[in-house]
């Protein structure tokens, strides 16, 4: 009876995979995740003058997640845009990054809701009010993120030093910071479902999805990594853009997996109202 209950879950989801057409939403997301990097990621690098960070530090966080072939790439057009040195380029960060995450956290929200079985009944100022204020939500999160390794580290440096632990630390901290960002991820995922569709959801309801997208996404970020520097050979294939065909089909991946997150949430709801 387990192996039937199991058998039949999994063909559940498969069968939402198809009728709630992921592949195709998963190509939104990833157009909507392309247009609003560089603005995010200008929208950082002009903060520089109020936070603790430099340009490197973005980068690099950058890299712990993007895969191999995309950063020269992303550092150019960077350097070609700060270059230009225009006043205006915080306004223009803040504005375009607003607009096109909220776009995507928009396409979410449709996503989730076919995934839950609802239609949009709220006004298309509230919709967008939510998808918005997720988005500042998110911009949060990563900043957080990337202050925690300026200021993490040098608390922790400071509290082991007291105690004569200097060189312990660092290899804690090696560990730690990657289930800081992996805790970090989570929460995101898990806010995105809770708040997103329009569904009244309780946290225990968005758990499994959150986890799976966590690790799924890392998992699959990885493995995408590794077949791109050791098998693909994408600039042979595509040329000059072969760092951008990288980059939309990472974010396809990325999109894929949180929407699979949500409809693995809609999957469990049901059988638990069922119940």
């Amino acid at each position: 009876m387990r192996d039937n209950r199991k058998e039949s879950f999994l063909a559940e989801l498969m069968k939402r995979f198809f009728n709630d057409d992921v592949t195709g939403m998963s190509a939104e997301l990833a157009y909507f995740f392309l247009l609003s990097l560089f603005p995010f990621l200008i929208f950082l690098i002009t903060l520089f003058g109020f936070l603790p960070l430099s340009e490197e530090d973005v980068l690099s966080f950058l890299a712990q997640y993007a895969p191999e072939g995309t950063m020269l790439m992303i550092e150019n057009i960077l350097s070609q845009v700060l270059n230009t040195q225009n006043g205006g380029l915080l306004s223009f960060g803040i504005l375009a990054t607003i607009w096109s995450a909220s776009n995507g956290i928009h396409s979410i929200v449709r996503a989730l809701n076919k995934a839950f079985e609802v239609s949009e009944s709220r006004s298309f100022f509230a919709a967008r009010g939510i998808s918005i204020l997720l988005t500042f939500a998110m911009v949060f999160v990563i900043i957080v993120a990337l202050l925690l390794p300026v200021f993490g580290h040098e608390i922790g440096l400071f509290i082991f030093s007291l105690f004569g632990f200097s060189e312990l630390f660092f290899h804690l901290w090696n560990a730690i910071r990657w289930v800081l960002s992996a805790l970090i991820l989570f929460v995101v995922f898990a806010a995105l479902y809770l708040f997103a569709p329009n569904k009244h959801l309780l946290l225990k309801h968005v758990l499994p999805g959150a986890a799976f997208s966590t690790i799924g996404w890392i998992a699959a970020s990885a493995i995408f990594s590794y077949f791109v520097t050791s098998f693909a050979n994408f600039s042979a294939m595509y040329g000059s853009i072969g760092g951008i065909i990288i980059l939309m089909i990472w974010f396809y991946i990325t999109g894929m997996m949180i929407i699979l997150g949500g409809e693995l949430n809609a999957a469990f709801y049901k059988r638990h109202s069922a119940k």
